[in-house]
């Protein structure tokens, strides 16, 4: 899926809102192919994700390194 089409897709009314030590940190959302996501930080989403471990590692992976594997909560 290209980054435009992420954009608009539609989400499937899952989110997951990602909390660090700090406070929210990103987001996960769902869609009909896959799951991305946002670190608040980020301009647009990144990537697609077959399974929401697979996003939830990579948005972990993209933050700081060293930080804690944040907590993921389903809005």
């Amino acid at each position: 899926m290209s980054t435009s089409a992420r954009k608009t897709a539609t989400t499937i009314g899952r989110t997951w809102v990602a909390f660090g030590e700090l406070g929210a940190v990103g987001s996960i959302h769902e869609i009909g192919d896959g799951y991305f996501y946002r670190l608040l930080s980020d301009e647009d989403y990144r990537g697609v994700f077959p399974t929401l471990e697979a996003a939830k590692g990579a948005l972990h992976s993209a933050m700081p390194h060293g930080s804690e594997r944040p907590d993921f909560n389903e809005h």
